[in-house]
């Protein structure tokens, strides 16, 4: 299967959190503990491909690859936010998390031949970067015709 993470509405690049100030605020998908694929949170849109493994299992399905975390039964997708730092180093300070059992209805059956295209409101209802679990509202999910 191959995901698609549309991201929308970013919140821009400067962002206060208690009493912590981060002015180069970036998005990206995060494999294994690392972040990848960083896009500038003043950016319009952000999109990242992620390729997936979809096994059947007893209980339904499993998802594997380089970006799934989690345990069996239970995987997700990060969205990891942090600060650039001059030097390129990056401080994360919140993650958003997509369920991957949340696609399954779009490819029960299908196995690895379907795409997938997650679109996410990227700023929450504070202003912020958007964190947590993704679900509707922020999170429409649709099976790619193409």
């Amino acid at each position: 299967m191959l995901l698609q993470i549309q991201g929308h509405r970013l919140p821009g690049p400067v962002w206060q959190s208690d009493d912590t100030h981060y002015d180069n605020v970036h998005v990206g998908i995060q494999v294994g503990k690392e972040p990848r694929e960083l896009v500038r949170a003043d950016s319009q849109t952000s999109s990242w491909w992620i390729p997936i493994e979809v096994v059947a299992r007893a209980g339904g399905l499993d998802f594997r690859g380089a970006a799934v975390q989690g345990r069996p039964g239970a995987r997700f997708v990060y969205l990891t936010w942090g600060d650039v730092a001059e030097d390129g180093s990056f401080t994360m300070f919140r993650r958003a998390k997509l369920m991957l059992a949340d696609l399954e209805p779009l490819i029960a059956g299908a196995g690895d031949t379907r795409q997938v295209i997650a679109r996410v409101d990227l700023t929450d209802e504070c202003g912020g970067p958007r964190c947590a679990r993704l679900r509707a509202p922020a999170l429409t999910l649709e099976q790619d015709a193409g």
